[in-house]
């Protein structure tokens, strides 16, 4: 089925304002089809750019992909060059787009052990897109949800150690990578696995969780609108009644 004929069963009312994406499979799509696991993740990168297509038609506000973990340095050393490759040409190429579109892209993770050089490149490129005004866009990159916490309580120990006895989950909410963000309504995990991994642990609290077998490459426009469509027929009550 077109993606087209799903989209008029959207309530437009009661879309997420922002998802998170755990983009699994890339690799066992590659193995199915006998190909270097680099292949896969290049495949990867187009269901990116179809779920960012739809999101801009639909009208969404926040999409967070998760691109890049902090355990996924242990990977075999060519797949992770390759990876970090990938993840700057390719926005490389999509800026003069991104902006075209008023798409506001950033990158939330850890600058812990990264090359400055490659990290300077990354954040410039970034930055092109700065003031746009329509979806934000986040690259999760040398992200890790239990790293996050950690480096947030190091930030509020250095920045502000005297408000520590008035915390709240609200104040606290501000030293994360995400400050300033909705929390995630929607969680979606694609290759069958049914895990978060680390990803945006303390802004999932209340998050729906949406887990399909389709592999990340297989994930275009017609699995996103499904994925929207079963958070529609959830009810939220965020430990109420």
């Amino acid at each position: 089925m077109s993606y087209k004929k799903l989209l008029p069963k959207l309530d437009m009312d009661r879309l997420p304002i922002h998802t998170g994406i755990i983009m699994d499979g890339n690799g066992r799509w590659a193995k199915k089809r006998f190909l270097p696991r680099l292949q896969g993740h290049n495949a990867g990168a187009k269901s990116i750019r179809q779920v960012t297509e739809l999101a801009v038609e639909i009208g969404l506000k926040y999409l967070t992909f998760y691109a890049f973990s902090t355990e996924n340095w242990s990977r075999p050393e060519d797949e992770v060059r390759g990876l970090l490759k990938l993840l700057k040409e390719r926005l490389y190429e999509q800026i003069p787009e991104l902006n075209e579109q008023n798409i506001e892209v950033g990158f939330i993770g850890s600058k812990s052990g990264l090359d400055p050089d490659y990290l300077a490149d990354i954040t410039n490129l970034a930055a092109m897109t700065k003031g746009n005004t329509g979806m934000r866009v986040n690259i999760a990159f040398n992200y890790g949800g239990r790293l996050e916490i950690v480096e947030a309580v190091k930030k509020l120990a250095k920045e502000n150690p005297e408000s520590i006895d008035q915390l709240t989950p609200e104040s606290f909410a501000d030293y994360l990578y995400t400050a300033g963000q909705p929390e995630p309504d929607l969680i979606i995990r694609t290759s069958g696995e049914q895990r978060i991994s680390n990803f945006l642990i303390w802004q999932s609290a209340y998050s729906e969780i949406y887990f399909t077998d389709t592999l990340w490459p297989d994930f275009g426009k017609e699995e996103m609108v499904k994925a929207i469509l079963d958070f529609q027929q959830r009810t939220r009550r965020w430990g109420g009644l």
